[in-house]
Parts: structure tokens; C-alpha cells; sequence
């Protein structure tokens, strides 16, 4: 134990004496320290670090976390300051991963990732239910209802949009869907568990996108003109029930033009 302790501030006094370097980081990681304790020593070290695409790539083959690689990031960037009201200051282009988000979903304003706020959905189902004979999975027709005629989030075009879903969550389980609007509602129909069901008009809301991952449970998706009006991102888990009216969230914004 006194052998394990003495080389642990060895290794720390060696590292705190120079600049930090992607070499530095890997000996680090491969010396066993935590992914916390390095954290903390690129935060609070000066640091020289190549960046590149190449460069990272090969971090992740020696063993660096997404933690540690996020923090280098950071500390390339000059340190991003966090941005008050629920916005995330961007990392420069050689830096796309923004730090100190939450699960959930956000688009770009003013140079800051800014949250989506989520609305309830109240859901009730469209008519008798559909079947698809895969593991005795039900599926059915389902007609989301938000109350007020606009979003509270207001976009233009292009939209970039950033997701940061929950543990074992793609992006390819998220809907993008067209709200109808109506003078005290916005209405939409989809299709419980995902997209599987496409007859009966089930899928006549639902439009597709291609999400690019950036890091670990992070995606960034580019709505380059899909017009003006109302619409959501609707999270997998968000329909609790498909046989009777329930309750669920819908990640919703209204593009102006």
C-alpha cells in the first residue's frame, strides 16, 4: 500500500512540473490514475494538446475516456465559461463537444446551445389497434394533443439541433414530427414504440433527419429547410400507454421564416 501511495505523487509531482501534453494524458490513464483525478489535473495544468480528428481518434484507442478527451477539449478552447439562462457557451470549430449539459434536447442561438423546454403531450388513441407480429408487440395509431397554438421556442432556419440522450438511447429511437396547428392546439399522429406501423396514415406526421454523433450519448442533427411552422422531437418512452389517454413530453419549437 505505501508503494502504491509513493507512486502516486510520484506521478502526480511529475505531471504538475510540466505542461500537459496528449502524451502526458495517455501515461495517466495508463498508470491507472481515475478519469476524476485526471479531470482535474488537465483543468488546473497548463496543457498543449493536439486536437485533430486523427488525434482523438487515437486518444480513444489508447484507452482515453470521453470524460478525460471532453476535458481536453475544453481546456484547447481556453476553458468555455458556462452561458446564464440555459445556454452553453460553443467550443471553437476544432471542438464541437459543448460541457455541462443535461439529457435532453437543444439548438443553437447566438453562438450557445440552448434547451428545447419539453411540453406535455396528451395522448389518446386513434381507433382500434394494429398489431405487428414481432415478439407479440402491440402497436397502434396514437394522436398527440399540446395545448396553445405556438411553441415557446422560436428558431429560424437552418436549425442545428443538439441531442444528449439518456444511457443505451440512439438517436434513431427519437421522432421528428410536423404539429398541426389549429387556434388553441397543435395536433400530431404517430405510432407507439417508433415508426414500424406505416399504414393507416400513422407515420403522415413523421420526417426524417440523420443525426451525427459527436460523443458519447451526443448527437448533433442539421434541419437545413423544412419549412416554417410547428414541430417536436418526441423522445423513445414518451406514449406510457396506447389504450387509453395518458400523458408524455414532446420537445417542441416553432421555426419563423
Amino acid at each position: 500500500m505505501k508503494t502504491f501511495c509513493w507512486l502516486f505523487v510520484f506521478v502526480l509531482t511529475a505531471f504538475a512540473q510540466e505542461t500537459m501534453t496528449n502524451d502526458a494524458v495517455v501515461k495517466m490513464v495508463k498508470a491507472g490514475l481515475s478519469d476524476s483525478l485526471i479531470v482535474s489535473m488537465i483543468q488546473s495544468q497548463p496543457g498543449s494538446y493536439t486536437l485533430t480528428a486523427e488525434s482523438m481518434v487515437k486518444l480513444k484507442e489508447l484507452g482515453v475516456p470521453d470524460s478525460v478527451l471532453a476535458a481536453m477539449v475544453s481546456k484547447g478552447a481556453g476553458g468555455a465559461e458556462p452561458v446564464k439562462n440555459g445556454a452553453v457557451a460553443l467550443a471553437p470549430d476544432n471542438a464541437e463537444v459543448p460541457q455541462g449539459l443535461e439529457v435532453g434536447v437543444y439548438f443553437k442561438k447566438g453562438g450557445a446551445w440552448t434547451e428545447l423546454l419539453p411540453e406535455v403531450v396528451n395522448w389518446k388513441t386513434g381507433g382500434v389497434l394494429k398489431s405487428v407480429a414481432t415478439a407479440g408487440i402491440v402497436k397502434g395509431d396514437v394522436n398527440g394533443r399540446l395545448p396553445g397554438a405556438h411553441s415557446r421556442n422560436s428558431v429560424t432556419s437552418p436549425v442545428e439541433v443538439l441531442v444528449y440522450t439518456q444511457e443505451g438511447i440512439a438517436i434513431t429511437e427519437y421522432q421528428l414530427l410536423h404539429l398541426h396547428e389549429h387556434s388553441d392546439s397543435r395536433e400530431f399522429r404517430t405510432v407507439t414504440g417508433g415508426v414500424m406501423h406505416v399504414s393507416g396514415g400513422a407515420t403522415r406526421d413523421v420526417l426524417p433527419f440523420e443525426g451525427k454523433k459527436i460523443a458519447n450519448r451526443m448527437y448533433k442533427v442539421l434541419l437545413p429547410s423544412i419549412g416554417a411552422g410547428e414541430y417536436g422531437f418526441l423522445p423513445p418512452g414518451a406514449i406510457t400507454s396506447a389504450n387509453s389517454a395518458s400523458l408524455g413530453k414532446i420537445y417542441s419549437f416553432r421555426i419563423v421564416e
